[in-house]
């Protein structure tokens, strides 16, 4: 890898640094332009850096954050140094996120912005990304008070590795993402996931969330992609419905530990990984 081990700027709900291991045993053996319309933290993808990719999510900050880093990394850290200097209390709390929220509600995507979501991130409860129905970051405080909100050098290995390779910020819908992909393309699905439960339906990384419907639609897509020739890799709960929906594809169940879940005895599960393809674990 051009750029050593480099690694997630956020914790995200959804995350995979602990499937990744498990992703990365499945990646097909060769594969032209690799594609994520779920990004979110990008952990596959910073793992695999791939010389041309196309990343997509629909969380507009979020992506700005990427942007950013591409643009000027050492911008970014030096606001997050600026951040950090200060010793943090549940007022200096608020007004950053008060600020950050202000940004939201006009847009305004900038450095400062990209920082403030990376520092939030670091010192809101559990490390969730949640807003509200008018779009706001709205997670309280986790009483983290001092200590460096970043890695300093992976921010920077980020940020050459998204100037270095030739990587297309996308911000929209799944399907448009994946509107021209072609044979032999690589598309890793990471969308928000089938609910275990009623209570575990986790979508509010964006106002919009994620429905049923939406779920079938990727289904569709799934298979469409399939068609065409394109290697496919999706990651779901070991749920019923996930089953019913991908029938006919390799599905293989695997153990993980997640992280974001309030009761610490429900962070172990099943998940599934599903493909296309054989792979070398196959």
């Amino acid at each position: 890898m051009a750029n050593g081990k480099i690694s997630p700027f956020v914790k995200w709900a959804g995350g995979k640094k602990q499937l990744l291991y498990h992703l990365q045993k499945r990646i097909p053996p060769y594969f032209n332009t690799y594609y994520e319309p779920f990004v979110g933290g990008g952990a596959l993808l910073l793992s695999l850096q791939p010389h041309k990719a196309v990343i997509n999510d629909v969380n507009e900050q979020l992506l700005n954050v990427y942007l950013q880093l591409k643009k000027d990394a050492p911008a970014v850290i030096e606001i997050l140094k600026r951040y950090d200097s200060l010793l943090c209390d549940v007022q200096y709390y608020l007004s950053i996120r008060r600020e950050y929220n202000r940004k939201i509600s006009v847009r305004e995507l900038d450095a400062e912005s990209a920082a403030m979501m990376v520092w939030l991130n670091k010192h809101c409860f559990n490390g969730l990304y949640r807003v509200n129905a008018r779009g706001e970051f709205n997670v309280p405080y986790n009483n983290r008070r001092g200590g460096s909100s970043m890695d300093e050098e992976n921010l920077r290995a980020i940020g050459r590795y998204l100037q270095q390779a030739e990587i297309e910020i996308r911000q929209g819908d799944f399907e448009t993402a994946c509107a021209d992909v072609a044979r032999n393309d690589f598309v890793y699905f990471d969308s928000p996931y089938v609910p275990i439960s009623e209570t575990a339906n986790f979508t509010s990384y964006t106002k919009e969330g994620f429905t049923l419907k939406d779920h079938e639609r990727l289904a569709a897509l799934f298979r469409r992609l399939d068609s065409i020739g394109a290697f496919v890799m999706l990651s779901n709960h070991d749920v019923p419905l996930v089953h019913e929906l991908y029938s006919g594809f390799r599905i293989e169940p695997v153990d993980v530990r997640r992280n974001i879940n309030r009761d610490a005895s429900k962070r172990r599960g099943k998940e599934v990984i599903i493909t296309n393809y054989s792979s070398k674990e196959s």
